[in-house]
């Protein structure tokens, strides 16, 4: 047989043709990997929300609402913007599309001689159908202010109110404050937030965002609280602060709502309701209240013995109930604090008794650069907690702080115990 042979031209067009459909191959790949990645990417925008915003606080039976009605949030949507009615001028309407990226409401321009505007504006009751009635109650407006507190614009808080019966949830939406007072004299303006609690036991506490440097804030945040009986709405209070966040000191209270829940009817729906702030109800600084303190100067040891006794005629915590007290003690040596301590909490009391006893080293020979810093303050869960009062004792402090200092300078190792009345923390 004669041998086969292979022109060396052959081999070298083998190659040739694997790169050729390699190529191909790899573009068409490539191709389809990026029409897949469009197809996922339209779909997924075009996909409604799954979830609406709601809050779950620690301690507090709050839960998320029922998610099987996800996929009518669209067409819902549609449907109002269809039948939607159109608002006659003095009528309350929030449109939540108009807002900026700051979830703030654009500014109207109203005049200034004509405050009817706002004072015609009535809330509503709107039910989940297409049904409204106006409530006896909501129809009520904050006109009743006191002189001073006309001259004083504090804004207005706007929110509705509504009860699940199926979940049996009592259910606050914080929608939106206008007009608040700028708080920030730099920039004329003021980062707010809001703390609400259900009155009276104050077990229920939550508080909002804070939105920055806006004056006209909008919220639109849900707080759903489970396990509250129907029959027990009437019986509770809410109660709204309002506050500018600070970042460098304590926040500032720009004013307080308070809206008692007696003769508001929400058996039929949801319930639209518009607030005037109030200025905060200050305390006096006779009406802080006193506390007792036993000192003992230990001159061997060079130790100072602090015994937190008592506090009497503690005043009430704003319009919220009862104060939760506790003292802080603060140990300064030439204007520096070196040691701190703290007594526990006493619940709702007036009249607290503490009876706990502290030891501080004193760094120094003699107490004259010494001074002790008391502070009564008001225990607030998930907050900052509010100052009731303050008190110096020391060789430099005034009043019967001073006298109390100086009898224990002058008789060591004998325990002295004195009232003082508070000051202003």
């Amino acid at each position: 047989m004669a041998p086969i042979t292979t022109s060396r031209e052959e081999f070298d067009e083998i190659p040739t043709v694997v790169g050729i459909f390699s190529a191909f191959g790899l573009v068409f790949t490539v191709s389809l990997f990026a029409w897949i990645c469009c197809q996922r990417k339209s779909s997924k925008s075009n996909k409604t929300p799954p979830y609406k915003f709601v809050h779950v606080l620690k301690g507090v039976d709050i839960y998320p609402e029922n998610l099987n009605s996800k996929k009518k949030f669209g067409a819902d949507d549609k449907n109002e913007v269809k039948n939607k009615p159109t608002m006659p001028k003095n009528s309350l309407h929030l449109d939540l599309e108009k807002r900026d990226l700051n979830g703030n409401f654009p500014k109207t321009n109203l005049k200034p001689g004509s405050p009817s505007d706002l004072e015609n504006a009535t809330p509503k009751l709107f039910l989940e159908g297409e049904k409204e009635a106006v409530s006896p109650d909501s129809l009520k407006s904050s006109t009743s202010l006191s002189s001073e507190e006309k001259q004083e614009k504090l804004g207005t808080l706007f929110f509705s109110l509504e009860y699940n019966f199926e979940k049996k949830a009592f259910v606050v939406n914080i929608k939106e404050a206008r007009g608040l007072p700028a708080m920030d004299e730099q920039s004329m303006t003021s980062d707010p937030y809001i703390k609400m609690t259900i009155l009276p036991e104050k077990k229920h506490k939550v508080k909002t965002r804070v939105l920055r440097k806006t004056l006209d804030p909008a919220f639109d945040e849900t707080f759903t609280f489970y396990g509250i009986p129907y029959t027990q709405i009437q019986e509770l209070a809410l109660h709204f602060t309002i506050l500018s966040f600070d970042r460098f000191s304590r926040d500032d209270v720009i004013g307080e709502v308070l809206i008692p829940l007696s003769g508001i009817e929400l058996s039929e729906g949801k319930m639209l309701m518009n607030r005037e702030i109030i200025k905060r109800n200050v305390r006096k600084s006779s009406g802080r209240g006193e506390l007792l303190i036993s000192l003992c100067y230990q001159s061997t040891t060079n130790t100072l013995t602090v015994v937190v006794l008592k506090a009497r005629h503690l005043p009430k915590s704003d319009v919220s109930g009862l104060s939760d007290p506790y003292v802080k003690v603060n140990l300064y040596h030439a204007k520096k604090r070196i040691s701190k301590k703290k007594t526990h909490v006493k619940k709702c009391t007036p009249n607290a008794v503490f009876n706990e006893l502290f030891v501080f080293d004193i760094p120094c020979e003699g107490l004259e650069d010494i001074s002790v810093e008391f502070l009564v303050l008001d225990s607030e869960r998930g907050s900052r907690n509010e100052v009731i009062g303050q008190l110096v004792l020391g060789a430099a402090a005034e009043g019967t702080g001073g006298e109390h200092w100086k009898e224990i300078c002058d008789y060591p190792r004998r325990q002295i115990a004195k009232w003082h009345v508070l000051c202003d923390g």
